[in-house]
């Protein structure tokens, strides 16, 4: 049954304000993925009477990069000259950042919980990004800034993120988790250090307010080992699977910059619109499920239905189940 929808325009001097903070946050991660090339430093060091050039590493280690010569000064002045550069241009951004996250909060322009975004650059900043996509409610936040619109709080209202882990990549994840924390919940906890994950539930993670974060996987194929533990640690998330996660994972990506309560912004990584509202349909029929929310899965289907057809019209047509889409950047 279709329901009567009506969605709303974001306030025009809210959509404006978030075009140019949107703007401001994208060069800051590009100014940022810059930087990650000049992490470190350079150094001269001399070893028994002769000067060699060193590149340093943030973690210590240190690789020769040859004796002092025309071509190494030139590659140690490239270097400084770059790094200085990008660091005097990274504090501006961070200085705009901080002017747009307070007018965010002065014209509302956000609405997601503060605590889901502080999640999405927390995960971002320990480089776990790519290892995820947010494909629960939450994924709504990013299809209504891409639509300039305001989704009604009875589709968007949660107090859970899900995060869907992609296991085919789970040695590189792992070996990116240990560079910054002992585990995924101490990842988590760097964001709220009150997060405590479940004792009857171990793939998911409460924080003291009642906000909960769910890892799921898709169903064990292939060389899936299971049950998956997401490190070494023995207090952190044993990953559910989850039934069509693998349509999920396997989804064309979406992509867009959402804004918190509080101003902040975090980029968010998530699945297709498309695809959501053809996974929420298909949920709306599953007779297991609850009929509270198999009436919710149905109107968020319909509601990102109603997004595509009259606020993102480059994503028409679409053949259900077919996802060939490009990601939106």
């Amino acid at each position: 049954m279709e329901i009567d929808l009506e969605i709303p325009d974001l306030d025009p001097e809210a959509a404006r304000q978030y075009i140019d903070a949107r703007a401001a946050y994208t060069e800051l991660e590009r100014t940022r993925r810059n930087a990650l090339q000049v992490r470190g430093g350079m150094v001269w060091k001399t070893v028994k009477g002769k000067d060699y050039l060193i590149r340093t590493t943030p973690e210590g280690g240190q690789s020769s990069l040859g004796a002092k010569s025309e071509q190494t000064l030139a590659v140690f002045e490239k270097f400084t000259e770059r790094k200085s550069t990008l660091t005097a241009r990274l504090a501006r951004l961070k200085e705009s950042m901080a002017m747009h996250e307070r007018l965010n909060r002065a014209l509302r322009v956000g609405r997601m919980p503060n605590i889901a975004v502080a999640i999405l650059n927390r995960i971002s900043s320990a480089g776990l990004d790519e290892h995820f996509r947010i494909v629960g409610t939450h994924a709504l936040y990013a299809y209504e800034a891409a639509a300039g619109v305001r989704l009604g709080g009875d589709v968007t209202a949660t107090r859970d993120i899900d995060l869907l882990w992609d296991t085919r990549k789970r040695v590189v994840f792992a070996q990116r988790l240990a560079l910054d924390a002992p585990s995924m919940l101490e990842v988590l906890r760097k964001a709220d250090k009150t997060f405590e994950l479940r004792e009857d539930q171990k793939y998911t993670a409460v924080n003291a307010s009642g906000f909960e974060v769910d890892i799921l996987r898709r169903e064990a194929e292939e060389n899936d080992p299971h049950p998956i533990r997401l490190s070494e640690s023995e207090d952190d998330f044993w990953v559910v699977q989850a039934r069509r996660a693998a349509d999920l994972q396997n989804a064309a990506a979406f992509s867009e910059v959402v804004v918190a309560i509080n101003g902040t912004m975090a980029r968010m990584h998530t699945i297709d619109p498309r695809a959501f509202a053809d996974f929420k349909r298909w949920m709306s029929r599953q007779a297991d499920r609850e009929a509270v929310k198999r009436r919710r899965d149905m109107l968020q289907a319909q509601t990102v239905d109603l997004l595509i057809r009259e606020r993102l019209p480059q994503m028409q047509p679409w053949v259900q189940g077919q996802n060939s889409v490009p990601s939106r950047q």
